[in-house]
């Protein structure tokens, strides 16, 4: 099983996250943040990715130490869940379409870590959450998961459209590039013969 979990404490946050590969999509996700739990949600649910998420952050602050922490403790479990990445297919890509929006989100589980997000939201917040920090949750998942991720709006009208039709683009994405390839499995996909560097 590839599975993993991730303990995480600031004085900031306190933060557990649990994630299975080979799941089904389960989620139990409770931050303190609505929307935010609602992308997290999604983003099992359509990686088939078990993922359990408890977050207690300072709040009362503002949403961003929570929302960046999750994202580090999220990619560092993925990583360690993938293992050596022995056998995986490592290379994905899809456009998600969201009603009138369109994203485009292309991964490499390469072990080098960058980050290229173009998105731009209409709106500052989504509810009480701000839409700048989609990106900085993407930017904590890309470099702790050790993973390149291209993730571009190419149209959209609305910031709750935007932001899902990433994340939803991010979970297909992740759901075929973590999965094994029967043709590879064993097999690092990689001319080097390792990931990472």
């Amino acid at each position: 099983m590839r599975t993993a979990t991730i303990k995480r404490k600031t004085k900031e946050t306190d933060i557990e996250v649990s994630v299975n590969l080979d799941g089904t999509g389960v989620a139990n996700i409770a931050t303190g943040i609505g929307f935010f739990d609602h992308m997290l949600d999604l983003l099992a649910r359509h990686s088939r990715i078990d993922l359990t998420v408890k977050a207690v952050g300072d709040l009362h602050i503002d949403y961003h130490h929570t929302t960046e922490d999750t994202g580090i403790a999220l990619g560092q479990a993925v990583k360690q869940a993938l293992g050596n990445m022995a056998g995986i297919t490592r290379y994905a890509g899809i456009h998600m379409p969201m009603d009138e929006t369109l994203s485009r989100v292309v991964i490499d589980i390469s072990g080098r870590p960058f980050l290229v997000f173009k998105a731009d939201f209409p709106r500052d917040k989504i509810g009480e959450f701000d839409t700048e920090l989609v990106r900085e949750w993407f930017q904590a998942f890309a470099m702790n998961a050790g993973v390149t991720l291209h993730v571009e709006t190419l149209y959209g009208d609305n910031s709750h459209h935007i932001a899902e039709s990433c994340f939803k683009g991010l979970a297909r994405a992740l759901r075929t590039a973590v999965a094994i390839d029967p043709k590879a499995a064993g097999e690092i996909p990689s001319t080097k013969g390792s990931l990472g560097g």
